[in-house]
């Protein structure tokens, strides 16, 4: 068969089934007999962490590998539209040319859970895509770089020279961030591609990594190697009957128990402490999204991990407010209306379940959470009028007289603007 429900002709069909064998159940075959979407194993001695994609599944993950996204240019540098299936052709390919072994490459992250199950909730912003490489050492890391880099070019636009262009160039032009994660449990390294309106791409090149998900609902990774030889072989397009076998597994573990959190909005993690940052910001993301914990008293008890976890990470209150705006940035494009109802839940979050910090630190981040939520009504115009606000000043820490008031009160007076011009109204301190 070549693909859930289909027939084979002639030809086989990449990655589909070999005939004789018994075809796995996928989470189509699940709905039609009543039970969970996503309960089955891929069969062929696949365990249950792994499942077959149905054709609707398939047709969305074509529709994303196939969609054009910009890669916006600093400065004066033209804009690369490029489609992700043709991203990762090219670098695959290279990296074969230079000795580096891929033994899979992988749509992980959002993008995967989107596939899976398009009203989820989460929808998907960046395009992690996951190279399983190995990366022996810092050469190959080099490699890897210098593939990437190299490979931009081949998406300049017609009339460019490129002759002139030094990766280096290409760096500081394309990409938005780098990094590089070698250890004695982690090896691997990511690339991520500029756009501007946040949908970026993320090429990761993956020898080990210990930790591969934060949440149940993005554990999945969809295994792209048969849809691609499916770009490369076939004349003819996908039908119902006619595709590739796209297997999506879930690093979590039971396919079956996080895709039914993905459909039901159920939050599932285990030991948060191993996430870096704890999975906090995530976690408060999750829940603004309408997404509920399992059990209410456990998700107490790993919020606690999860505060704790962050402070560590982030014990300095610059690193935490450059992290927090980084993430309001990255993961609220087109949402600034949820902006702070996330602060607020993160504000609830911190306070409740951090245990960690002294109370002076706590009270810093408390603060600090407080300060960018009223940025944030400021930005979106929703400040309260001022005649309706009444201010409370701290005094100057000298003022040490038993029967000084611990505050100011300062009383609202209305200010008349000129009939000339037109001034911004300032709040009087009496």
């Amino acid at each position: 068969r070549g693909g859930p429900g289909g027939r084979r002709g002639a030809g086989a069909v990449p990655g589909g089934f070999i005939p004789g064998r018994r075809r796995p159940r996928t989470m189509a075959d699940d709905e039609k007999a009543g039970g969970s979407p996503g309960g089955s194993s891929a069969g062929g001695g696949e365990s249950a962490h792994c499942n077959v994609l149905s054709w609707e599944q398939v047709q969305r993950l074509d529709r994303i590998l196939s969609e054009t996204i910009p890669i916006h240019g600093r400065g004066n540098f033209p804009t690369l539209a490029m489609q992700p299936r043709q991203i990762v052709k090219v670098v695959r390919s290279r990296l074969e040319e230079k000795g580096i072994g891929l033994r899979d490459v992988r749509l992980n992250g959002s993008a995967a859970s989107h596939v899976l199950h398009q009203d989820s909730g989460l929808g998907y912003k960046d395009l992690d895509l996951i190279f399983c490489a190995d990366l022996k050492g810092e050469a190959e890391f080099q490699t890897v770089k210098d593939v990437v880099l190299d490979c931009l070019l081949d998406f300049l636009p017609e009339g460019v020279n490129k002759e002139k262009i030094t990766p280096l160039t290409l760096k500081e032009a394309y990409v938005q961030k780098m990094v590089k994660v070698c250890n004695d449990s982690d090896r691997w390294s990511l690339i991520s591609l500029s756009n501007n309106s946040g949908k970026n791409v993320e090429l990761k090149f993956v020898d080990s990594l210990r930790r591969q998900f934060e949440f149940s609902v993005d554990s999945f990774q969809i295994k792209l190697d048969s849809l691609l030889l499916f770009y490369e072989c076939s004349e003819n397009p996908m039908t119902e009957t006619f595709h590739p076998t796209i297997i999506g597994e879930s690093v979590y573990g039971d396919f079956q128990e996080a895709f039914d959190h993905l459909c039901n909005k159920i939050i599932a993690t285990r030991n948060p402490e191993e996430i870096r940052g704890g999975g906090l910001l995530k976690y408060c993301n999750l829940l603004v999204r309408g997404f509920r914990a399992a059990s209410e008293s456990e998700i107490k008890s790993l919020q606690r991990y999860m505060c704790s976890r962050f402070f560590i990470d982030f014990s300095d209150i610059g690193e935490q407010q450059r992290k927090l705006e980084s993430y309001l940035q990255n993961h609220f494009v087109g949402l600034e209306d949820r902006k702070y109802d996330y602060l607020m839940t993160l504000h609830g979050v911190v306070n409740e379940s951090t245990v960690c910090l002294m109370g002076h630190e706590r009270r810093q981040t408390l603060n600090l959470i407080t300060m960018l939520a009223i940025r944030v009504l400021a930005e979106q115009n929703i400040i309260p009028n001022v005649a309706n606000v009444t201010c409370y000043y701290q005094p100057a820490p000298y003022v040490a007289d038993a029967n000084f008031s611990n505050y100011y009160i300062a009383q609202v007076q209305t200010v008349f603007p000129c009939q000339q011009h037109t001034y911004s109204t300032w709040l009087p301190c009496n």
